[in-house]
């Protein structure tokens, strides 16, 4: 069974490859299947632009899509830069540091409280949706620390493991992240449509190759 992932974020790209290693599936990016879609992001939620980025994939491609939308909500600043924390400001993730520090400048560390939430939408070929929700809490340091990760990392503290996100290692990101915990919530249905696929097939008499 083939799922296709609708990011062509590398960052994410490794961290679901890790995630989704418990599924007997091949893990396929737009760029495997030469696909390059404009999906223009503009839903109010997570969950709006979660579902219509994977829908308009599983559609175009004709596999099973998975497609998250994800955000730093800072306490401070009323829940912003949320929904819009990719175009938080123009430039690199270190211009978007950089500018989220800026708008943090003077507030005291125990006001810097905020959380990475993940919204992750599944979607079949046949357009049923499924989703799954991740959140990890944490407190905005005053400077980035850290090499790892990606986005906001740097500067997301993380107070169980008193670092940063960027200095956490891949495995210990894996295991607490908001993707990774939205991904965690997923894979009860990812199993059951790779058995039943699996099933199916074998019922089948493996005579063809079942389709994603």
């Amino acid at each position: 069974m083939r799922i296709l992932i609708a990011t062509h974020n590398p960052g994410k790209k490794r961290e679901y490859l890790e995630l989704l290693g418990p599924l007997q599936a091949t893990i396929l990016f737009p760029d495997d299947l030469d696909l390059h879609l404009s999906v223009q992001e503009d839903g109010m939620t997570y969950a709006d632009n979660a579902r219509k980025k994977a829908g308009q994939y599983a559609s175009a491609s004709g596999i099973l899509t998975i497609a998250d939308d994800s955000g730093l909500e800072v306490d401070a600043l009323g829940g912003a830069p949320g929904i819009h924390s990719a175009r938080y400001a123009a430039g690199s993730d270190a211009d978007r540091v950089d500018a989220l520090l800026d708008d943090l400048r003077g507030v005291p560390w125990e006001a810097r409280t905020a959380r990475f939430r993940c919204v992750l939408a599944v979607v079949t070929r046949t357009q049923e949706v499924y989703e799954s929700q991740g959140v990890c809490e944490g407190v905005i340091s005053f400077e980035p620390h850290g090499d790892g990760g990606f986005g906001y990392d740097p500067v997301f503290y993380v107070p169980d493991h008193a670092c940063t996100m960027a200095q956490l290692s891949q495995e210990e990101k894996n295991r607490i992240s908001h993707r990774a915990r939205a991904v965690e919530a997923a894979l009860p249905v990812l199993e059951g449509i790779v058995e039943k696929r699996r099933t199916s097939f074998h019922e089948g008499g493996g005579s063809s190759q079942p389709r994603s």
